[in-house]
């Protein structure tokens, strides 16, 4: 354990040298990074401790791959730790156009551009009423984001987008071979589970798009108490598979708190979107074919 300990250490510091952080802010229909889609999503508790972290410098991927293989040697990946919104799961239409939508008979009249930008402003102040955004049920920070956006405190406006992100028509699967692909996973012996910054909703959703029992574990920052970057969450989803860190591989579309969260616990991680862009090349370089 000592060891490990030290390796981890190690990995972390060299990685706090030779990676850059990013600071782009993309819209895709959604909100997608740093910010969090509708009352949904899951980012990291502290923007400000990210504001004051140091630049740094780009590391290739061989680069790494190497450093890790001097500190594990050639570990083959048992478990596969997927991130859910924006690479398991992404919303099926932009965040600012339901809120206006189901906001219209709650007399919203802010435009979907105002939405948008209220939205972006709200999820950038420091939530102070906790470490976490998302305790239990998210409820109080995501009250204060939907009001923030839309200027309206209704009660039952609040539930309606509320509930509305717990349903199979909020969301889809990003691939639609991932059922194909984590059955292969899962027969090949690789063990399966979501790591995610989400409020206790997460299990019923995976359940309402009948997903949840494709994986062998499911680590919820509400439920675990610590949000990506932090490497507990990640920590934790190992010790439900069984495995060491060393031995998974997380695959999330956020640099930060996917990429550099997974590393700095030890796991193996890859940029959904740049170092891989389906399941199915997840999969093979995982060294199983579909």
């Amino acid at each position: 354990m000592a060891l490990m300990a030290t390796i981890r250490a190690q990995l972390s510091r060299f990685l706090s040298r030779t990676l850059t952080r990013p600071g782009f802010i993309a819209f895709n229909g959604s909100i997608r990074r740093p910010e969090a889609p509708p009352v949904h999503r899951n980012f990291s508790s502290s923007a400000a401790a990210a504001a004051v972290l140091p630049q740094r410098e780009p590391m290739g991927v061989k680069e790494y791959e190497d450093y890790r293989r001097s500190l594990y040697g050639d570990i083959t990946h048992k478990a596969l730790l997927v991130d859910a919104a924006g690479t398991l799961l992404a919303p099926s239409q932009p965040m600012a156009q339901i809120y206006r939508e189901i906001g219209e008979k709650y007399g919203v009249q802010y435009s979907e551009a105002e939405i948008l930008n209220r939205y972006r402003r709200a999820y950038a102040q420091p939530w102070g009423k906790s470490r976490l955004r998302y305790v239990n049920d998210g409820r109080p920070f995501w009250q204060y984001i939907v009001s923030s956006s839309t200027g309206c405190s209704d009660a039952q406006y609040f539930e309606e987008v509320y509930n509305y992100y717990t349903t199979d028509k909020a969301w889809h699967l990003c691939d639609p071979e991932a059922e194909k692909v984590f059955m292969a996973l899962t027969k090949a012996g690789v063990k399966l589970a979501v790591v995610s910054n989400f409020d206790t909703r997460l299990r019923p959703l995976l359940r309402a798009l009948n997903c949840e029992h494709w994986f062998d574990a499911v680590a919820v920052s509400a439920e675990v108490e610590a949000e990506k970057p932090n490497p507990t969450i990640f920590v934790k989803a190992c010790e439900l598979l069984g495995i060491k860190p060393e031995e998974a591989v997380h695959v999330g579309d956020d640099r930060r708190n996917d990429v550099w969260g997974a590393r700095d616990a030890g796991c193996d991680a890859w940029l959904w979107g740049s170092d891989v862009y389906s399941f199915k090349e997840v999969a093979q370089r995982i060294g199983v074919q579909v």
